[in-house]
């Protein structure tokens, strides 16, 4: 029955997962909530761990679900950029639900916690 609702596109948190089905692609969003457009080399570098053809990937399926635009520049050698839609950008407080949830669970489990490092951006204090 779960996998009929996957299917037919009935099932509105079935289709959410569809849309964000990797890790790679919330991280990427949150990524552009946090600094609003960046370049393919600056989410290769800010997204550890990415392969570019994941990176790629990602992007391209995140731009033909109408999540992530992408804008190239006229200039020599070619620019890209991209940023969230508004579609994407209404994503913004379900992200910040998973951050804080995620701080709950690593406070109350500190083993699970893989590194000391804290992140460069912390993504509960982004932009308004």
């Amino acid at each position: 029955m779960a996998k009929k609702l996957v299917q037919d596109g009935s099932c509105p948190v079935a289709t959410t997962i569809s849309l964000l089905n990797s890790q790679w692609k919330i991280l990427i969003m949150r990524e552009l909530l946090l600094h609003l457009s960046e370049r393919y080399s600056e989410l290769q570098h800010s997204v550890a761990g990415i392969s570019q053809k994941m990176l790629t990937q990602s992007l391209h399926e995140m731009t033909a679900d109408g999540i992530v635009q992408r804008q190239v520049f006229p200039e020599v050698p070619p620019r890209v950029e991209y940023r969230l839609t508004e579609l994407g950008q209404s994503m913004d407080p379900i992200l910040k639900a998973m951050h804080n949830w995620g701080n709950q669970y690593l406070a109350s489990h500190p083993e699970k916690r893989r590194t000391n490092k804290q992140p460069e951006n912390d993504f509960a204090q982004k932009r308004p």
